[in-house]
Order: C-alpha cells, then sequence, then structure tokens
C-alpha cells in the first residue's frame, strides 16, 4: 500500500484533502487522474445498470433531505457505534476497536488497558443547520447513504417513467458518515460515493431478484478485471442481518490489508417503503392492473462502494515489473473502460510537434487524450505506465513520408506500424471492447 499511496500522490489520483493545512483526516481529494478513473467506473456502472437496460430509471437527488426521512429510515435512532473515550489521551475509541495499541502510550500496551470511560453510542450522522438559526428546528443532516431518497421519490419517478413492478431506481452520489477511525487509505472515509440500486418486486419474487442481482454485480466486478483470486461473495451469517432482512451478501475485494467489502446485495423486504409510508401519510403501494392485488413492493437492493472499488481497481492494477538489463517499470494494469487516459500521443522530436497536436485534438473528440514532447521517448513510456494509458502514440521523423506511426500497447510493451487514416479505427478496437 505504501508504494500505491505514494503513487497516486505523485501521479495526481488521490491525496489528501486541504494538503497545505495538513490535511483532513478522512477527506480525500481526487487530481487529474482520480477524477477521470472515477468518472469511468460511475460511467460504466451507470452503462450496465441503467442505460442497457429498460426496467431501470435514473435519478439524482439532494445531500440534504427532510429531517423526518432519517427518523423513518432509522438513522437518528440506530445509526450509531458504541465509543469509549481514555482520560489519558482523550482519544476516542470504538467500544470493539481496542484490542490495538495505544497511540499514546507503550506499544505492549493495547487501549483496553487504558483508563477507559463507559461505552456510550455516538451517532454516525453528520449534522448541519438550515437557515439563519442553529436550533433543533433547524437540524438537518447529510446524507449517510443515498437510497432513501430513492424510496421517497418511489411513487414520483414511477408515475412519471410509467414503470410497473418489477422496476429499478439507480443513483450515484456523495454520502457522509462520521467515521471515528477511518483508515485504510479511501477505504474508510467521512465524504465518500456510491452507486445504488434499489429494485422493486412483487413479494412473491424477493429470492429469484435477489439471487438475479448479486449474479449480476459478481459479473460487473469481473469485467472490470477482478479474479476469482482477488474476489469473493461472502453471504451474511443470521446474527449479522438488518432485522428487516431475508438475506445478503457482501462481494468482497482483496486488499493489501485483507478482504474487505465493495459492494452489498441485500433483500430490505418492504421495510423501507412501509416505514416511509408511517412516517409521511403517503401510501407508496402499488396496485397490478391485471390482478387488482394491491401490496408493498419488497426491495433487492445493490450498493457498491465508488472510492472503494476505485482503490481496488488501483490495488488490482498496480505492479512493479522487471525489465531487461536490471531497470524496473512501475505499471498500472487498468482496463481500457476505466483507463483515465485512453492514449497519449507523442512526438519524436519537439520540431514534430505541430502535426502530432493535430492528432491529438482529433483524437480527443472520442477520448480522452495526453499530448507529451517533455524528456525522450522512454521516459515518456514510463510516465503513461504509471498513468495506466493503454496505448502510446508516436510520431517520429518518417510518419511525415509513409503516413504512419508507431502504437505501443502498455502491457506487453509491442509496437506497430498504423496508417494515420486508420488510427482511429485501430483505437476504437481496443479502447471501446467490452471488458
Amino acid at each position: 500500500m505504501d508504494e500505491l499511496v505514494s503513487l497516486c500522490a505523485r501521479r495526481g489520483f488521490i491525496f489528501p484533502s486541504s494538503e497545505i493545512y495538513g490535511g483532513i483526516n478522512g477527506f480525500w481529494d481526487y487530481g487529474p487522474l482520480g477524477v477521470e478513473l472515477k468518472n469511468n467506473l460511475k460511467a460504466f456502472w451507470w452503462q450496465r445498470v441503467v442505460r442497457e437496460r429498460d426496467d431501470v430509471e435514473g435519478l439524482d437527488s439532494t445531500v440534504i433531505a427532510h429531517p423526518r426521512t432519517w427518523e423513518a429510515s432509522g438513522h437518528v435512532e440506530h445509526f450509531s457505534d458504541p465509543m469509549v473515550d481514555c482520560r489519558t489521551c482523550k482519544r476516542r475509541f470504538r467500544a470493539d476497536h481496542v484490542d490495538v495499541p495505544c497511540p499514546e502510550a507503550p506499544k505492549q500496551r493495547s487501549v483496553a488497558e487504558c483508563d477507559l470511560t463507559e461505552a456510550r453510542n455516538f451517532n454516525l450522522m453528520l449534522r448541519t443547520f438550515i437557515g439563519a438559526s442553529e436550533d433543533a428546528a433547524s437540524t438537518a443532516f447529510l446524507r449517510a447513504e443515498t437510497c432513501q431518497s430513492i424510496f421517497t421519490d418511489f411513487k414520483r419517478v414511477r408515475e412519471a417513467a410509467r414503470q410497473k413492478i418489477p422496476f429499478g431506481i439507480a443513483q450515484i452520489g456523495k454520502a457522509f458518515r462520521n467515521e471515528i477511525n477511518p483508515r485504510n487509505f479511501t477505504f474508510r472515509s467521512r465524504e465518500f460515493e456510491q452507486a445504488e440500486l434499489e429494485f422493486f418486486v412483487h413479494p412473491s419474487e424477493r429470492e429469484r431478484w435477489f439471487e438475479y442481482w448479486l449474479e449480476q454485480r459478481v459479473g460487473f466486478h469481473r469485467e472490470l478485471g477482478f479474479g476469482d483470486d482477488r474476489l469473493r461473495v461472502r453471504p451474511h451469517e443470521p446474527d449479522e442481518l438488518a432485522h428487516y432482512a431475508k438475506a445478503a451478501a457482501d462481494v468482497e475485494f482483496l486488499f493489501p490489508f485483507g478482504w474487505q467489502e465493495i459492494e452489498g446485495v441485500h433483500d430490505r423486504g418492504d421495510w423501507d417503503l412501509s416505514r416511509h409510508t408511517e412516517y409521511s401519510g403517503k401510501d407508496l403501494a402499488v396496485t397490478d392492473e391485471q390482478t387488482k392485488e394491491r401490496f408493498v413492493p419488497m426491495v433487492v437492493e445493490t450498493s457498491v462502494g465508488i472510492d472503494r472499488t476505485a482503490l481496488a481497481l488501483l490495488c488490482n492494477a498496480y505492479q512493479e515489473e522487471a525489465l531487461e538489463g536490471g531497470d524496473t517499470r512501475t505499471v498500472l494494469r487498468l482496463h481500457p473502460a476505466v483507463a483515465p487516459i485512453k492514449a497519449a500521443v507523442l512526438p519524436l522530436s519537439k520540431k514534430l510537434a505541430e502535426p502530432v497536436r493535430r492528432i491529438a485534438a482529433d483524437l480527443r473528440r472520442h477520448w480522452n487524450v495526453f499530448y507529451d514532447d517533455a524528456g525522450n521517448i522512454g521516459r515518456r513510456y514510463r510516465r503513461q505506465d504509471e498513468a495506466g494509458t493503454p496505448l502510446c502514440v508516436t510520431y517520429d521523423f518518417e510518419s511525415e513520408d509513409d503516413g504512419q506511426v508507431t502504437v505501443r500497447e502498455r502491457d506487453g510493451m509491442q509496437q506497430e506500424r498504423i496508417a494515420l487514416d486508420g488510427l482511429e479505427a485501430y483505437l476504437r478496437e481496443r479502447l471501446e471492447a467490452r471488458p
């Protein structure tokens, strides 16, 4: 992880937010390469989950919802962790995480041996205020998950889109949790992005749709390039299930710090729609037009952590490779679907800059293309390897005469001469192939 974190900062993937002030724990900024990686991942998810299906609709809801939303969902009452405080160092720890070395004491002493207070619940919702006053009536919350607005907007979206059960509503957006101990780089943060699908089904079909969506989501992560050695499904044990859930499973990735969840698939039953019906007074049941049966739909949820999956992509792609002559190169073997830069266009000499800039401008109508004329060609290739760029296009002194360029492939470093008038088609075939 140390080498990957260093690469992320140096190359502008990810670095601490407010870094010039020393950063702020649990908050991260995505630089030029990182934002492209995340945007590509989100676009890939949206393409598979929304655009390729006629039974899923999209939504973009606000970060702040009516406070009653979080009372209905149970977050105000139950979304908390048991915490203890150390009277000596004044630090706060989760009550179930005290068997670790105390940061203010000799390494042989654990937090559990410190002078700790009794455990008490600490709500993880981040509060804010609406309006000029800061009283209880103006208190609001930054959303802790993106799904609740899907439930409150269920009736409006279903009617506007003229959808019938079964169908889903999908959303990508920011969520916020006041994590006590953010850790493992971007894996556990206080501000993060989720991509969630809530799929509404008839009660008699909840099990079938749960299995269907679990299979679909595993297939999505395999498309991203995660193999059997680093991807697994872990069904929840009965004592792990929420009281309203009939089934749940985590899609886990093997990070350098162990197996961790990157996506959850949950059978949420009718808990959410029933609770919002109760708290809002608005009936969210539906009527089957053919049978006239009236029922509250069950919900199968898929929830993927965008930041966690982006980190998994970087961990999965990172490699230090030995080359002939004792040299090494750092390479990110990212699939073109998520690679920040799709192709780099490189003049062999700055004297060739003008025609190469024209080539880059033409290609940028289709992909994110990077132009680079600084340093020798070998160093430029290495920089693109670190960025995960699948293909490099080199324009040399022969290109003016033969109308060809050299295309160099990242993973195997093979090179091929390609006619300029066929370059776009050549790149398209390799960059837009379905994973």
